[in-house]
């Protein structure tokens, strides 16, 4: 009863922003049907079967401007007991010329990995991800202050986030996993801290050269360690300090990103990085590719990923084709999510997804979801 009067509350509270009388809300309604390949004897079936709808608004104020931006889901896969996704719900002002304040809910990112990331420690939604949901629902909102300061040596950006925000895992609800000793679809039991997040970034551009330094304490955003006393896996305190750097490169843009997670709770340290390139292949063709590889420290042993996007353009553009692949040569597993997109006018818009997993063992990270390869369609009305 407390948590319907919650989101009763949480309505009452955004409804005068979504629907301003000086204001048209915008958004969508999205329509999407997912369902497995093959048969998985931990998990339905149906991967997604749901009605989405997103509203939306800006408000502008000469002090201040606010933003509210929800979902509204029902979704028969998992019978959702919290049908309300609040993406956004936040307050941008600039106190200062040279200092700009967002206070509430928002979708934080930063780095330059795609689909990789090092230093972007901000929660991601791999239910969604692994779903056949659009790509910005791999990014899942979080409760923060972030100050952004402007310098003349560089910009300075500053997340605090009071409470720590996990990934939103793959942890039995919709998709198995291992366990540590076998593929199962029990609920992932997790203890997570009760303490706080900060992270900052520096950054400057010379000549054209993208140049950033990143630190960041909290905790693993996946769970790492295990209390055998409670039964629940934990998430260790970690501290990460990494780098990147982005610029144009023979007719195409390099970036290279490096971090040292700093770990403790008997969790080894580690040094990873990331290199990568994209490119206009053809008219209407790019390309980019990418190398990423992580080092635990006293370990001998390293895991290697190669990516590869490509993204054709067809039929004036309204036709969409594009395939991202994960292939880790250590780990001998990989991930195909190939994807064909349709614009039949400027608010309608039909897709097809697939998710592909495969992998000689069922304990490495791609090769645990084998039984999970689903495919996905979706009709959606923008307004």
């Amino acid at each position: 009863m407390k948590h319907r009067l919650k989101k009763i509350g949480l309505i009452v509270l955004i409804s005068p922003i979504l629907f301003a009388a000086d204001l048209e809300p915008s958004g969508f309604l999205d329509a999407r049907y997912g369902i497995r390949t093959q048969s998985d004897p931990n998990s339905d079936q149906e991967t997604l079967n749901e009605l989405r709808l997103q509203l939306g608004s800006i408000w502008y104020h000469d002090l201040f401007t606010a933003t509210v931006r929800s979902d509204f889901i029902y979704d028969s896969v998992n019978n959702l007991s919290d049908p309300i996704d609040l993406r956004e719900f936040n307050i941008l002002c600039s106190p200062l010329d040279w200092m700009d304040l967002k206070l509430g809910r928002q979708i934080l990112t930063w780095g330059t990995g795609d689909l990789l990331f090092i230093n972007d420690l901000f929660s991601k939604d791999w239910k969604s991800f692994f779903a056949g949901r659009d790509e910005e629902y791999l990014k899942a909102p979080s409760d923060a202050l972030f100050i952004s300061f402007f310098p003349t040596l560089g910009n300075i950006d500053i997340a605090y986030l009071p409470r720590f925000a996990p990934d939103r895992l793959i942890d039995g609800e919709r998709f198995s996993y291992w366990n540590g000793t076998a593929l199962s679809g029990t609920p992932l039991r997790t203890d997570e801290p009760n303490s706080d997040e900060i992270a900052a970034r520096i950054s400057r551009n010379f000549q054209g050269l993208e140049l950033s330094a990143y630190g960041y304490s909290g905790h693993w955003k996946t769970p790492q360690g295990f209390d055998p006393a409670s039964g629940k896996n934990t998430f260790p305190k970690l501290n990460v300090y990494g780098t990147s750097a982005r610029r144009a490169l023979l007719g195409g843009i390099a970036n290279l990103e490096a971090g040292y997670y700093d770990s403790s709770d008997g969790v080894s340290d580690q040094v990873r990085l990331l290199v990568g390139y994209e490119h206009e292949i053809a008219q209407d063709l790019a390309g980019a590719a990418q190398y990423y590889t992580e080092q635990k420290c006293g370990d001998e042993e390293s895991r290697h990923v190669l990516t590869l996007r490509l993204t054709q353009m067809l039929m004036n553009q309204n036709l969409t084709l594009c395939l991202f692949t994960y292939w880790s040569p250590s780990d001998q597993d990989g991930y195909l999510r190939p994807s064909a997109t349709y614009k039949l006018s400027d608010h309608w818009k039909l897709e097809t997804r697939g998710n592909i997993f495969f992998g000689k063992d069922n304990d490495t990270f791609f090769g645990q979801f084998q039984d999970n390869n689903n495919l996905s369609i979706s009709a959606r009305y923008s307004f």
